[in-house]
């Protein structure tokens, strides 16, 4: 089994920086505590204040899935993040070491 990269491409709906921002320091601390989350790192774009990106690596697809069905990613990214994004956009990567 090879790990996963997650890019996970957001831009916030307009006003909605303030309630999407304090969210995600929660997501990331919520998912590093998975057994199979290697990584989950937030980036905000330089040139453009609504959009960040998530950095997510997990130790296999199978974890990726799990990490899907927790109660946190139920109810903070699907609950209060998508609602509130103008754009998603994931992508997903095997690691080749």
């Amino acid at each position: 089994m090879s790990e996963v990269q997650l890019i996970a491409r957001h831009t916030m709906s307009v006003g909605k920086e303030n309630e999407v921002l304090p969210l995600l320091p929660k997501l990331a601390a919520a998912a590093l505590t998975e057994p199979g989350c290697l990584a989950f790192e937030i980036y905000r774009r330089l040139d453009d204040e609504r959009s960040y990106v998530l950095l997510e690596r997990y130790a296999s697809r199978e974890a990726l899935d799990a990490h899907r069905e927790t109660e946190h990613f139920k109810e903070l990214v699907l609950g209060e993040i998508v609602p509130r994004l103008e754009d998603r956009v994931l992508e997903t990567f095997d690691v080749n070491d």
